[in-house]
């Protein structure tokens, strides 16, 4: 295996790791509106998510910063193509961490809902715009033979986009459900449970349609092996929330994400971005990679910083692993 393919796994793993972290991070914020009926349980849910939010950017960061040192073509075009979607993402995430730390400045009721308010959209719109940006990149976008871009941003409006969009909406949304049931005690703890077989069914429906469409398009053995786990895992993730098992229910629908993601990068190699107007105009690992020796010192850079990152942030999950409610909340307004 080559340097480039193995940096196009890592990429793959690093975007995997990301969905699975933030998708229950933006699944809680969109909860904010649907689950919480009044602000000692929007705090609640907050909280869940507010020791580790910051932590989960860091792998959107990284997944970032890789593709621009190990394919700088792949990284050009697609920040210039999606530039006005990834502007709209990133606007999202520099006004979520606001509302993070700004919420509890100020104890005026009027203050702190402005704030929520902000951090549940600022959560739904990545969370749809992810899938979008995606779905257009496994689909395929209109690349010319000088590996540019050139269709306009309504073209990334297209069917199968839209329904990446509303596919990764719904699960991160159900992913943050189960985290709820998992992080919480009491009421909130139930009505997320209930919450979560809702969601997690609409979820199965469009999943299902997509990932099929996916690999009708451009599918292969490998592919449908994932699509096979994704949906196996789903439909385990909401048997085992109706019985009770929050544990196994967040394991399994964190299974769904990571074989979702696998099922799309599997589809696209030996592309990262296929071309529509012209097939042997597509940016490949090979074309849109760095050179070899670049690609070595990567390598070697991400051995040794990797694991100091893992055990990090898995240190700060294991901290904050207790279950909280409204009871736990302290008395002070802010």
């Amino acid at each position: 295996m080559e340097l480039h393919d193995v940096w196009f796994v890592l990429i793959a793993v690093l975007w995997t790791g990301y969905f699975f972290l933030e998708g229950f991070d933006f699944g809680v914020g969109v909860l904010t509106k649907l689950l919480a009926r009044n602000r000692p349980e929007k705090r609640v849910l907050i909280n869940t998510i507010g020791p580790v939010w910051d932590g989960n950017e860091v792998w959107l960061l990284t997944a970032g910063g890789a593709t621009f040192a190990a394919f700088p073509e792949w990284y050009a075009t697609l920040f210039s193509g999606f530039y006005l979607q990834l502007l709209v993402i990133l606007v999202c995430l520099i006004v979520r961490g606001v509302a993070f730390e700004y919420r509890v400045k100020r104890p005026e009721e009027s203050w702190q809902r402005n704030w929520e308010t902000a951090i549940f959209w600022t959560s739904l719109i990545p969370a749809f715009l992810w899938g979008v940006a995606f779905g257009n990149i496994v689909h395929g976008v209109k690349i010319d033979r000088d590996l540019e871009y050139v269709g306009s941003v309504w073209d990334l409006l297209n069917p199968y986009a839209l329904l990446g969009g509303l596919v990764t909406l719904t699960l991160f949304t159900f992913h943050g459900t189960v985290f709820t049931a998992l992080k919480t005690v009491g009421e909130i703890r139930e009505r997320a449970r209930a919450l979560a077989l809702r969601v997690g069914l609409t979820t199965a429906v469009l999943a299902l349609v997509f990932l099929v469409w996916t690999q009708a398009h451009s599918g292969n053995g490998k592919s449908l092996v994932a699509l096979v786990v994704a949906v196996a895992a789903l439909v385990a993730a909401l048997v085992a929330n109706q019985a009770g098992r929050e544990g196994w229910s967040f394991a399994l629908s964190g299974v769904t994400i990571v074989a979702a993601v696998a099922m799309l990068f599997l589809t696209l190699f030996p592309n990262v971005m296929p071309s529509t107007l012209n097939a042997d105009w597509s940016l490949t690992v090979t074309n849109a990679s760095s050179s070899p020796y670049t690609l070595k010192i990567m390598t070697w850079l991400a051995v040794i910083a990797t694991p100091v990152v893992l055990l990090y942030q898995g240190w700060t999950y294991w901290v904050f692993r207790k279950r909280i409610g409204t009871q736990h909340l302290a008395d002070a307004a802010h």
